[in-house]
């Protein structure tokens, strides 16, 4: 059946058809469009806020720690204080049964808490309006959450877990060596373990990216190591040396001591052959050579003040003792004492013996009046005693003898017995002493030279009886230092107890 329709009002119904869907589509087009513009003119308005306002964004975090909103002073103030409060200032290392810890700033660990704020501060103010855009976006449905950025100092923390490496037990044993008397002993080294410190150091460094250091203890990581073998030619360098002579300057006045030259006794080679035997131990003899001028050798004009002298009185009738007397002071006579060194009598007289010289007099032993070998000397230590005291110096080891001797009033004695009982005196003072001693004439006299200070000290020294009874003596003796005629210290400096005769 044909439409009763003309054709042509049927193509006009299409095209007004057309027309108003197209003019629908239009009016959506330009709304779309201009709800862009107006979001893009909204995001581009908060951009351009968050460009001008000194303050981070929203939804950002540093490690957990919420810094919206806040400048980056009061962020870094924020996130300082947080991180002090909460991390432990140090990490703890341990291998096996050992532990101990290491200082976070020991090892230069630094959080770059600046460079983490500069971080979040950036946020949202990127160059690119649309990255800022998304950023803004983004965090307007998640929260940003920085994370750390530690950094280590390697050699810092390289030179901490090489100085572990030798303090752990089952670690590394060097060789080493040390000189007793005449022999240099050397000990071989063992095989253990020590730290392997570049992967020790990434393993310290991930447990404080991830904070895990603060509630859990960090394993070291070692290796197996063997010692370095024993260089010779390296300890023979080290132990060699030439004789230097003793000298002296008297402007200003300085003793330069002398010092002894030492080398090995067998060649090198004979050494290295020793030590390429397997053993724990080797002994290399050495050979010690004099300088043609001691300290001792140094004329008294590098001593040019005489600081102190005392004397005692003995029979010169006694051959024996009387020979006693002599050679241990011929031992002392001249002995140059060090400022700082430690005079030792038995050392520097040495043992009594018949080789010696020494010869049989009188002592007391048990309580008792004996002839014994080198009886008598202790009138030398007693007169020594009492010089070094009015040279003001410090006494280190003195015992009194068991029965007041006749050459001494009680308390001004010091008795020596070899292997058993010293007397040692320290010079206390800025420049070195001389001993001159001598034995003649019934008179054992000691004179201490040196340098006197400006001003020097007096001393005066004086003792007293304090208590008889029919079996004991005791005395107390006074010591009274004075400079430029006033007293700076005055006690007691021995409390003595006898036997009577």
């Amino acid at each position: 059946m044909e439409s009763n329709i003309p054709q042509t009002d049927n193509l006009e119904l299409v095209e007004k058809n057309l027309d108003k869907k197209t003019n629908i589509a239009l009016i959506l087009g330009i709304i779309f469009i201009s709800f862009i513009i107006i979001i893009f003119l909204v995001f581009l308005g908060v951009t351009a806020y968050i460009s001008s306002t000194n303050k981070i964004i929203s939804r950002i975090k540093i490690n957990g720690i919420d810094v919206s909103g806040l400048t980056q002073n009061e962020a870094i103030a924020k996130v300082t204080e947080e991180f002090n409060k909460t991390l432990p200032t140090n990490a703890t290392v341990v291998h096996g049964e050992y532990e101990t810890q290491l200082g976070l700033n020991d090892m230069g660990v630094n959080f770059n808490v600046n460079g983490l704020v500069e971080e979040a501060f950036n946020q949202g103010r990127d160059e690119n309006v649309f990255s800022n855009m998304f950023t803004i976006l983004r965090n307007m449905v998640s929260t940003k959450n920085i994370g750390l950025d530690v950094s280590i100092n390697n050699e810092q923390t390289t030179n901490l877990l090489n100085d572990i490496s030798t303090k752990l037990p089952d670690t590394v044993v060097q060789s080493s060596y040390y000189i007793d008397g005449n022999n240099l002993i050397i000990t071989s080294g063992k095989t253990g373990m020590v730290v392997d410190t570049e992967k020790t150091i990434q393993e310290i460094k991930n447990n404080i990216d991830n904070l895990t250091y603060a509630n859990k203890k960090i394993e070291l990581i070692t290796v197996s190591k063997d010692p370095d073998s024993i260089d010779i030619d390296k300890i023979h360098n080290e132990i060699y040396k030439e004789p230097v002579d003793a000298y002296y300057t008297t402007n200003p006045y300085v003793v330069y001591p002398h010092e002894n030259g030492v080398d090995f006794k067998i060649t090198i080679d004979e050494a290295k052959a020793m030590v390429a035997e397997p053993k724990e131990e080797y002994k290399i003899p050495l050979k010690y050579t004099s300088p043609n001028v001691t300290t001792n050798m140094i004329g008294t004009e590098a001593f040019p003040d005489l600081l102190a002298k005392y004397s005692t009185k003995y029979s010169s009738s006694n051959k024996d003792r009387t020979t006693n007397l002599r050679l241990a002071a011929e031992k002392i006579n001249g002995t140059v004492v060090m400022p700082g060194e430690i005079f030792s009598y038995n050392t520097v007289v040495g043992e009594r013996t018949i080789e010696a010289g020494y010869k049989e007099a009188a002592m007391y032993v048990n309580g008792e009046v004996v002839d014994g070998l080198g009886g008598g000397i202790c009138q030398i230590s007693t007169t020594l005693y009492n010089a070094v005291l009015y040279s003001n110096l410090e006494i280190v080891e003195r015992k009194n003898h068991r029965f007041v001797p006749s050459y001494s009033d009680a308390g001004r004695d010091a008795t020596v017995v070899y292997g058993a009982i010293d007397f040692r005196f320290k010079n206390t003072r800025n420049y070195p002493i001389k001993i001159m001693f001598s034995v003649s004439g019934g008179v054992a006299k000691c004179e201490i030279f040196g340098l006197k200070e400006n001003p020097d000290y007096e001393v005066e020294i004086s003792s007293k009886v304090t208590e008889r009874t029919s079996t004991t003596i005791k005395s107390v003796t006074y010591k009274t230092v004075k400079q430029n005629g006033q007293v700076i210290s005055s006690g007691i400096i021995n409390r003595d107890t006898y036997k009577r005769h």
